[in-house]
């Protein structure tokens, strides 16, 4: 998985894939940029004007368009100087040092005898405020009798009211939208670097190259928590038509392979052992669906449970076979059986599925109850390589060839066939062939 390159469509396919964490993270996104916005709030911005008389006699005045008017320029350095500021400190809100009201004050000109005093805050009138003392600040400083302009007074044309800015509920919306598409592109690097690490099979071809055994069919399979979800997955189990034509093959090709390779006795009857892992509960429900649809098609058949390696993940399904209700809905066709101890298969079903779950690690085998057929059970995501190899050799030690495989769960875009195979022909006489143009010397 980690040398395959990613294109786009297989990158969108791993995000669906781990859907859940990448969603964890764009939560996690969503909240901080929420977060963010009620922290640090957007600041809304507030604007006094004050006009200035023509300049006194003789001062110089601008003579081309675009270059500042020198006395209008003068003006606006008196009015963010130290002098003003300080004056103003008293008045502002929030109480704040020189320092900072420097930075949150903005000095200019709308137009060469009328200079602009702005002032930033949380809210409109902490804005409002600030702006409105700085320019009555500098009213009073250029009016007063100790400066020099006092015969050129200022005058206040417009006070500072309410504020211009991004409003809290705006930004606090662009905030968290802007933190869910960085904390999905987040969850998508690291959905990504996950895959990247994980070694579990999940196409139907991965599966079938890892131990070079075909898959014979996919279907969705149900995940019961309990002896009752069992039991009502026994009773009530039917498929879409496509599924059950997967089962459909299922059966025709244990019959056909028990035909063909002389597993069955001159009544037809055939069995089939179904493997899956521990470490794998969701393809537990592969052998009950598979022995349920081939009840409900009217053929006699046996689910059976003998000796498990790992007997706590088989512990409900075994609850539900050892003591079936006598429901109306139970199909007449299908029986169950719990055997503690080496059973064999049953003699009086044309279809007997026996279900085994093995540890992965250390498969065991020894114990099973001896069936004409030996197919493998995995989910998608379930299973290594490792561990199925590791079922494949622990199998074959025991003289159990693993004919097929079982896919449960398949994933939506998988569109790989995991190599089916064709179904085996009776084997035909060769007819004669007919050789001419060779001769022989005597």
């Amino acid at each position: 998985m980690s040398q395959q390159t990613l294109d786009l469509r297989r990158s969108a396919q791993i995000v669906r894939r781990h859907k859940f964490l990448a969603g964890i993270v764009t939560a996690l996104g969503l909240a901080a940029g929420a977060a963010y916005a009620v922290l640090s709030p957007p600041l809304l911005t507030s604007t006094a004007l004050v006009v200035l008389p023509p300049p006194p006699q003789g001062a110089p005045i601008a003579t081309g368009s675009g270059t500042p008017d020198p006395y209008t320029a003068t003006q606006e350095v008196i009015a963010g100087s130290n002098q003003v500021l300080s004056d103003a400190l008293p008045h502002v809100r929030p109480a704040m040092p020189l320092a900072r009201l420097r930075g949150e004050i903005r000095i200019g000109s709308v137009t060469p005898y009328v200079i602009s005093v702005s002032a930033q805050g949380k809210t409109a009138a902490d804005a409002e405020a600030t702006a409105n003392a700085v320019a009555n600040s500098y009213v009073q400083y250029v009016n007063s009798a100790n400066n020099a302009a006092e015969h050129t007074p200022a005058v206040s044309l417009e006070r500072a009211a309410g504020g211009t800015g991004t409003a809290l509920p705006e930004q606090l919306i662009v905030d968290a939208l802007l933190g869910a598409v960085a904390g999905a592109l987040g969850g998508a690097v690291i959905a990504l670097a996950v895959e990247r690490r994980d070694r579990r099979l999940r196409e139907r071809d991965e599966i079938a190259g890892s131990i070079g055994v075909p898959v014979l069919a996919s279907f969705p399979v149900a995940h019961p928590r309990d002896a009752a979800g069992w039991i009502k997955l026994l009773e009530e189990y039917r498929p879409i038509a496509l599924h059950a034509w997967q089962l459909r093959k299922v059966l025709h090709y244990l019959a056909m392979a028990a035909v063909s390779g002389g597993n069955c006795d001159e009544s037809g009857r055939s069995s089939v052992t179904v493997l899956s892992l521990s470490s794998d509960p969701r393809a537990l429900a592969l052998g009950p669906q598979l022995a349920a649809f081939a009840a409900s098609q009217g053929l006699p058949t046996v689910l059976a449970l003998g000796p498990q390696q790992e007997p706590q993940v088989t512990a409900a399904l075994r609850t539900a076979c050892a003591a079936p209700p006598a429901s109306s809905k139970w199909p007449d066709e299908l029986r169950v059986t719990v055997s503690d101890g080496h059973a064999d298969v049953p003699l009086d079903a044309a279809l007997t599925v026996v279900v085994s779950v093995v540890d992965g690690r250390r498969p065991r085998m020894a114990d099973m109850m001896h069936t004409a057929a030996t197919v493998l059970g995995v989910s998608s995501g379930g299973a290594t390589a490792e561990h199925l190899a590791r079922v494949a050799v622990s199998a074959d030690a025991q003289g159990r060839e693993i004919a097929a495989i079982l896919v449960a769960d398949p994933e939506p875009a998988d569109h790989t066939t995991g190599r089916v195979p064709q179904l085996s022909r009776p084997a035909q006489r060769r007819l004669p062939t007919r050789l001419t143009g060779i001769t022989t010397e005597k």
